[in-house]
């Protein structure tokens, strides 16, 4: 029988090694709430491209981004840390919750009109959820305690610095964001000097991993709608054409993230951690972009628009999926890395833009076809590599 949950338990740092760790049930549910929040700015993302207004929505697109980004990351290295499990833990991460909701509802704001209001409301919220973590394990680890207060009083005032970003003219507002920036991510690199938190490699990478689905999973809706569209409406053969090829784009790119586990090779290099972990911004911006680019092939190809051509249709796709495979190629661990693999990833670059080039004689639902026979092919050849290093390393061992 399971066991009930503990009214109180100190809050102690977990080790670096323990056995058998993987993600909890309240870190499950603590990723769905993101859902809502990438789901509404990839919908807004499409919904600018389509529009022909996706160079004014990259900047709502980025800062937004990073306020879902950074709260789930920073929560999701303190859980691998300190996660005690006991009432308060479990009502100080419902609190980040529900200010991942408020920031969702921010979202469209900070779209069409530049108002970020509630957004950073939702964003304090989350905020003082996960500082009052950081003041419960100063209180409760005496060792870590100096770790513990800089992260605190960094978020601390940071947050004020946020909240004072509001009264600056909108000629700031970028300017501003990319400072405050700077200093969050500085924040870790600075408060883990006194003694590095306990995160534990494996657990990371699974966290990782299952926000990386959540993301994948915005553009398997996306298939999902042209399905409907063409079970529901008796749409044409085209419509199913995108649906499938949607898909299999999908699964490309989960296969090529999937390939390798980052769990050992952070294990062995702790340092890399920085490199991997910042890193995964890009990557998994590409992944929530991919999702709107997506949705933009599926609303094209079922009611064609002057506003954005065949070329720019299909870019919406091209250009997030060549980010992902850039920045997930940037970001592996050194001793994981495959002698020609950016050689390999430029051969792959060059052929997605050929397929765009083609985009007019081609179409949008061929187009997408090309473009998902190219990453077809090119994680196929990745696995091979891969495949072929592994044999290597164990003859060799």
């Amino acid at each position: 029988m399971p066991h009930p949950t503990a009214v109180h338990r100190r809050m102690r740092p977990r080790s670096t090694d323990e056995p058998n760790r993987a993600a909890t049930p309240l870190e499950l549910l603590f990723d769905l709430t993101f859902v809502a929040a990438v789901a509404q700015l990839a919908q807004r993302l499409a919904h600018a491209t389509l529009t022909g207004e996706s160079a004014a929505a990259v900047g709502p697109f980025l800062m937004v981004f990073f306020a879902i980004w950074w709260a789930w990351m920073n929560f999701t290295w303190f859980a691998s840390a300190y996660d005690c499990d006991d009432v308060a833990y479990r009502l100080a991460a419902f609190l980040q919750m529900a200010g991942v909701l408020v920031l969702a509802a921010g979202v469209g704001s900070a779209f069409d009109r530049g108002d970020y209001v509630t957004v950073t409301t939702g964003y304090l919220v989350m905020r003082i959820g996960l500082l009052s973590l950081w003041l419960r394990a100063a209180v409760q680890h005496h060792p870590g305690r100096r770790t513990a207060l800089r992260y605190a009083g960094a978020i601390a005032a940071l947050e004020v610095c946020w909240l004072s970003r509001l009264l600056l003219g909108e000629h700031l507002t970028t300017a501003s964001f990319l400072v405050l920036v700077v200093l969050e991510l500085l924040v870790p690199v600075w408060a883990e000097q006194p003694a590095p938190t306990t995160w534990h490699p494996h657990h990371i990478a699974e966290r990782y991993s299952l926000f990386a689905i959540i993301l994948l999973g915005e553009g398997v809706l996306a298939a999902t709608t042209a399905v409907v569209a063409v079970v529901e409406d008796s749409a044409g053969p085209r419509l199913l054409v995108v649906s499938i090829a949607a898909l299999v784009v999908v699964a490309s790119l989960w296969w090529r993230y999937f390939t390798l586990s980052a769990g050992p090779d952070l294990a062995s290099r702790r340092g890399w951690s920085f490199v991997w972990g910042y890193g995964h911004y890009a990557v998994f911006a590409a992944l929530a972009a991919l999702a709107a680019g997506l949705e933009v092939v599926v609303a094209t190809a079922a009611h064609p628009t002057q506003d954005l051509g065949d070329r720019g249709t299909l870019a919406a796709v091209v250009v997030p999926a060549g980010a992902f495979l850039i920045a997930l190629q940037a970001i592996q661990v050194p001793s994981s890395r495959v002698t020609g693999a950016w050689s390999a990833t430029g051969l792959v670059l060059v052929a997605l833009v050929a397929v765009t080039a083609l985009a007019p004689a081609l179409g949008p639902a061929l187009g997408l076809c090309g473009v998902a026979t190219v990453l077809v092919a090119a994680v196929a050849a990745h696995d091979v590599q891969e495949r072929a290093r592994a044999r290597t390393e164990k003859e060799q061992g």
